[in-house]
This record gives structure tokens, C-alpha cells and sequence, in this order.
């Protein structure tokens, strides 16, 4: 059988790209393609991949939360995360919510066969830059702030609802996203100004940008 991967990315011509260069193995497929993360998690369990590439901004559902969705809906997909950033924090994040690899998108073309194919067996897989700054312990994976600390007090559906609403959904928006009603949300988003100490919607969204919910 061939591999079957998920391509999960906001950009069509990224996508192709990736797909192109994936096809390039002849035992490699894609099987299906995401614009946002919630289409991704669907996909997943629709189609049950092997591996999932997926970046990590998206809109409706970042790459963290779409990552922990994947494990839930098809736990045999190993994830492979694709970002811009060359961050601590996103690599802690990414790694807690389940995903196996993460490669900056500036090589992966370089990387992208050899990441798939360690994910694939079950091995972690970081980018050279990324192995790097870990082995001259410039990376700590084992570190704690006081954000991400903050952010893992945060529920599932509360991390959702600060993606939804920092990208300018109202709450009656997210309700529809979400399946929920209005006043739920309203309640989610009171708990959440109220654990975090925020005060306005600017608030939120620089706290959604600061820990990479959303694109800047």
C-alpha cells in the first residue's frame, strides 16, 4: 500500500508545491487537501492518512489545535508540522499536542522526503537549524513561562475560541463555527479575559499573535 498523506495549508500554491514534491516518491500519495485546520481534522478522520503535513498558521483552527484534534480523531497519523518560525515555544507547543516532526518551511524542501519518512516510522524529526539550537542547548524542550504555562490552563474549546475571535469573528460567528450557542461562547470568552487578565479584545489578539494562534 502507499503512503497516504494529508496536506494541510492555507495557500493553494503551497499546497501544490507539496504535493508535487511529495508525489516525487513513487510510493508516496496525497490523499487529501486542507485550506484551514478544522477541514484538516475532518479530512483526517474521513481519510485516516498515515501523515499529516500541515502548517501551522491557519485560520478557523491553528496548526497546535488541529494537531491535537488529528491525534484524537486518527491516532495512527503522525504529524509533521511545517512553520516559518524558528521558536521555542511553537516547538514545545507543536511536540505536547501530539505532533511527531517540525521542519521551517525555509529548507524544507530539502527536508520534506526525509521528515515524512521518519515521522512515518514513528521517529522525531527537526530541521538541521532546529537540531542545532537544541544540541547547543539554545532549545530547551523541557522549559516552562509563564505563557505557555497559561496557555495549558487553557481548555481546548477556550483555545478555539481566542483563535476565532482574534481573527475578528464576532461571537455569534464562532458559536456558528463551533456548533455551540452564542451564550456559550459568550461564557467561554468571559472565563478566558478573566484567566488570562485581559481587558479588551486588543488584548486578546496581541496574546493570540505573542504565542503564534494567529498570523501578525
Amino acid at each position: 500500500m502507499p503512503l497516504r498523506i494529508l496536506i494541510a495549508d492555507d495557500h493553494s500554491v503551497v499546497r501544490r508545491g507539496l504535493r508535487a514534491v511529495l508525489e516525487s516518491h513513487k510510493d508516496w500519495r496525497v490523499c487529501a487537501e486542507a485550506a484551514n485546520g478544522t477541514e484538516a481534522v475532518e479530512l483526517a478522520k474521513r481519510f485516516k492518512p498515515d501523515v499529516a503535513v500541515m502548517d501551522i498558521s491557519m485560520s478557523e483552527l491553528n496548526g497546535v489545535e488541529a494537531t491535537r484534534r488529528i491525534q484524537k480523531v486518527s491516532p495512527k497519523t503522525e504529524v509533521l508540522v511545517l512553520s516559518m518560525h524558528e521558536s521555542e515555544l511553537l516547538l514545545r507547543q507543536v511536540l505536547e499536542a501530539g505532533a511527531r516532526g517540525y521542519i521551517l518551511k525555509d529548507d524544507g524542501d530539502q527536508n520534506l522526503l526525509s521528515a515524512v519518512e521518519a515521522v512515518h516510522k514513528h521517529e522525531r524529526y527537526f530541521s538541521p537549524k532546529i537540531r542545532r539550537a537544541i544540541e547547543a542547548g539554545r532549545v530547551h524542550l523541557d522549559l516552562e513561562d509563564e505563557d505557555t504555562t497559561t496557555r495549558e490552563r487553557l481548555t481546548p474549546r477556550e483555545r478555539e475560541i481566542i483563535q476565532l475571535l482574534a481573527e475578528g469573528k464576532s461571537n455569534k460567528e464562532a458559536a456558528a463555527l463551533l456548533d455551540i450557542s452564542v451564550k456559550t461562547v459568550e461564557t467561554h470568552r468571559a472565563h478566558i479575559m478573566l484567566k488570562l487578565d485581559l481587558h479588551s479584545i486588543t488584548d486578546l489578539v496581541h496574546y493570540a499573535i505573542r504565542n503564534q494562534m494567529i498570523k501578525q
